[in-house]
């Protein structure tokens, strides 16, 4: 077994040097635990864009570190080590998103009218331009499909690259950019639309 980097080495070991460590080690080996540490913000506030509440969050952030355990011997390498996370987190938000969506319509047959009332705020509620434009723009987005929203999201608030991008998504950067820039042209329709246009 290779030794990790260890502190006393002044140069911290890379994510993928701590990746294929992590691969190697048992169940609660030093490089895993590393792992975590370095990327529990990062994977939270992904989790937090893409799931839209603290308590949601959580749970998925939880959720995607248990799978990066168990999974942890599936990164290859043909990216960076915080592409192939984000791509787990956004895979398992996403499938988080859905089962949550199909147990509420189950639940709440009158789903239509609830949903309704959480979308729209009450104009008092929100005293700045800003936070009316956050609201607008997250009203904007709950009209995109699960996947759409993630794209939308990953790449205007996250800043990934089509690259990144394509490596998450499991497709080309040629035609993630294609989506965007229809995603774009809904988004200017509904806006139009949402404004009376």
């Amino acid at each position: 077994m290779q030794p990790l980097i260890g502190q006393s080495d002044p140069a911290s070991p890379s994510d993928e040097d701590l990746a294929a460590q992590a691969a190697r080690e048992g169940s609660d080996g030093i490089a895993f635990t590393m792992l975590m540490d370095r990327f529990r913000e990062r994977v939270w506030r992904v989790c937090w864009r893409l799931m839209g509440t603290e308590h949601d969050a959580e749970d998925a952030a939880q959720e995607v570190f248990v799978r990066l355990f168990f999974e942890r011997g599936k990164f290859a390498g043909r990216s960076r080590y915080s592409t192939w996370l984000h791509g787990v987190a956004i895979r398992t938000c996403l499938t988080l998103r859905r089962s949550r969506s199909r147990r509420r319509r189950r639940e709440s047959p009158e789903s239509g009218e609830a949903g309704l009332a959480e979308t729209h705020a009450d104009p008092q509620a929100s005293p700045t331009a800003a936070v009316d434009a956050a609201h607008d723009a997250r009203k904007l987005l709950e009209h995109l499909d699960e996947e759409d929203r993630a794209l939308v999201l990953m790449r205007f608030a996250e800043n990934h690259d089509y690259e990144e991008l394509a490596e998450m998504f499991g497709t080309t950067s040629g035609a993630l950019r294609m989506r965007i820039s229809r995603i774009r042209e809904k988004l200017v329709s509904k806006s139009g639309k949402m404004l009376g246009e």
